[in-house]
C-alpha cells in the first residue's frame, strides 16, 4: 500500500536530469511504495504518470499460463504509466523491486505542464519511440532468436565496460533473466552453467561479469 509524503521528496526531484522533468515532478503528489507493490495493473484504466525518484520498478505482463515476461527495469529519472494517457487501459503492469518513491502526475497536470514547455511533449514523444523502438525488437528477438541469442543480446545491453571487464550492474536471478529472455529458469541455469565453465562469465552475489567476449552461437 502506498503511503503518501516522504521526507527528501525536493531533494530527489532536484537530481533529476531533465529541468522540465523536474519541474513536472515538483507538481506531481509524492508517494511512498514499500518493495513488491504493484504499482500498475495491466488492463486497468488510469490517467496517471509515475516519475520514479528513488528506488525501482519492473514493467511486466502475465500470460493465461502464469508465465511472466520482463519488458524493461526503470530507476530514477524514468516514467511509467505513459501508455495509458490517451485513456485507453494499461498496456503492462509495474510492481516494486524495493522501496521506491514517486511523483504521481494526473493528465490534466500534464496537460497543463506541456502548454507552459511545449519542448517536453518531444522529450515524451521521443521516451514512447525508444521504448517502442525496444518493444519490436524483443519481439523480433522472441520470433528469430534461440534462447541462448536472447540471453547474449540481454547481457550485451546491459554490460558496463569497468576495470578492463565487462560488468551487469543489476544483481539478476536465474529467474528474472528467464523472465526478460521469455524462457525457463532451467534452461537459462544450464546455460548460465556452461558459460561459466567455458570461462566466458563469472558470477558472485548474483552480478555477472563478462571475461571474454559471448560466442555468436552456442
Amino acid at each position: 500500500m502506498a503511503t503518501p509524503g516522504t521526507p527528501g521528496a525536493e531533494q530527489l526531484i532536484g537530481a533529476l536530469e531533465s529541468p522540465a522533468l523536474r519541474e513536472l515532478a515538483a507538481r506531481g503528489r509524492i508517494q511512498q511504495y514499500r518493495k513488491d507493490v504493484v504499482m500498475l495493473q495491466e488492463g486497468d484504466h488510469g490517467d496517471t504518470l509515475f516519475i520514479v525518484l528513488a528506488g525501482r520498478v519492473k514493467v511486466f505482463a502475465t500470460g493465461a499460463d502464469e508465465r511472466e515476461i520482463v519488458f524493461d527495469i526503470h530507476g530514477p529519472g524514468e516514467y511509467v504509466g505513459e501508455m495509458a494517457l490517451d485513456g485507453g487501459p494499461r498496456s503492462a503492469s509495474v510492481i516494486t523491486l524495493e522501496p521506491t518513491t514517486c511523483s504521481v502526475v494526473t493528465r490534466v497536470t500534464l496537460k497543463d505542464h506541456i502548454a507552459l514547455h511545449p519542448e517536453f511533449a518531444f522529450e515524451l514523444l521521443a521516451k514512447v519511440i525508444r521504448r517502442a523502438r525496444r518493444a519490436t525488437e524483443s519481439a523480433r528477438d522472441l520470433a528469430l532468436l534461440d534462447v541462448y541469442g536472447r540471453v547474449r543480446r540481454l547481457f550485451d545491453s546491459l554490460a558496463v565496460e569497468r576495470e578492463g571487464a565487462r560488468h551487469i550492474p543489476e544483481k539478476l536471478t536465474h529467474q528474472e533473466i528467464a523472465d526478460r529472455v521469455g524462457s525457463s529458469r532451467e534452461m537459462i541455469s544450464r546455460l548460465l552453467k556452461d558459460l561459466t565453465e567455458g570461462g566466458y562469465i563469472s558470477v558472485a552475489e548474483k552480478l555477472i561479469t563478462l571475461r571474454k567476449p559471448l560466442p555468436p552461437n552456442w
